[in-house]
């Protein structure tokens, strides 16, 4: 893991230098004047709805707002469930997606990715239930809840595998649920001992909820989360990764993110499909 991590990093910052300087917005959209953003709310705080205004919050939200100020052109939201983002971007119902999907190889097959942020797998449990456990190989033996239909659930079986059954402990016993909430729900009813979910998720959670979770060691996997835009739309892309890497370098980038607790997540170099 160190030296895949390493190597992300040493490819970060080879890649930074061309990313750091202006490109051009493809004249098309300097005429339209705006861009189209995909964006699925409901994931805090990477984007959702203040419940007591209905506005739309988030880091997304934030980071992409700054990218439209920064290349001069406004923002016409697109909002959509998750799972319409990918047509929605290869059907060019929007220009690219401003929601958090992680960037992945088999995804790089449709689309092409800014990469903005870590994340990962994070184990966390409540107070109550933490029952003394520093480390997420402190849940071998134990159960974890996470949900089934993402990359949640098989990471954490083969980090059992190689952490708990390898080292001669009791497998950790994955529950896979219908979701974060449902996971979530699970922890607290007692029927699991920890979960899983996304780093920048867990952070939200304790945030919203002082002294109730806390989380477990350093997350089980590391992977990036990306801006996705349709393969034809390299000359966007790069101007909004140019803009990105501009705002880390006057520090816009990391401000926005510690508003949001999440710099912990922030990579040193914006990056172009990069994510493993």
């Amino acid at each position: 893991m160190m030296t895949r991590c390493r190597s992300l990093l040493a490819a970060m910052l080879m890649l930074a230098p061309a990313l750091s300087v202006a490109q051009e917005v493809p004249e098309a959209i300097r005429r339209q004047g705006f861009l189209r953003v995909g964006i699925e709310a409901t994931y805090p705080p990477m984007a959702y709805k203040d419940p007591a205004t209905n506005e739309r919050r988030g880091l997304n939200v934030d980071l992409v707002t700054a990218i439209g100020e920064e290349l001069k052109l406004d923002i016409r939201w697109e909002e959509m469930a998750f799972a319409q983002l990918i047509p929605a971007i290869t059907t060019d119902r929007v220009d690219f997606s401003g929601s958090s999907m992680t960037d992945l190889p088999a995804r790089r097959e449709r689309l092409s990715f800014v990469d903005y942020v870590s994340t990962g797998a994070q184990v966390f449990t409540t107070v109550t239930q933490r029952k003394g456990a520093a480390q997420p190989a402190d849940f071998c033996g134990r159960s974890l809840a996470t949900p089934r239909t993402t990359n949640y659930f098989p990471q954490a079986q083969a980090w059992s595998e190689k952490n708990c059954v390898a080292a001669g402990k009791p497998p950790i016993r994955v529950i896979g649920t219908e979701g974060a909430a449902a996971s979530r729900t699970d922890l607290q009813q007692g029927r699991a001992d920890g979960a899983i979910l996304g780093a920048e998720y867990v952070v939200y959670l304790r945030q919203q909820n002082p002294g109730t979770f806390v989380a477990v060691g350093e997350p089980i996997s590391r992977n990036l989360s990306g801006m996705a835009f349709a393969k034809d739309k390299a000359e966007l892309r790069d101007a909004v990764a140019g803009a990105l890497s501009r705002m880390i370098a006057d520090g816009r980038y990391l401000a926005i993110l510690k508003k949001h607790g999440l710099e912990k997540q922030a990579l040193p170099a914006i990056t172009i499909d990069a994510g493993e």
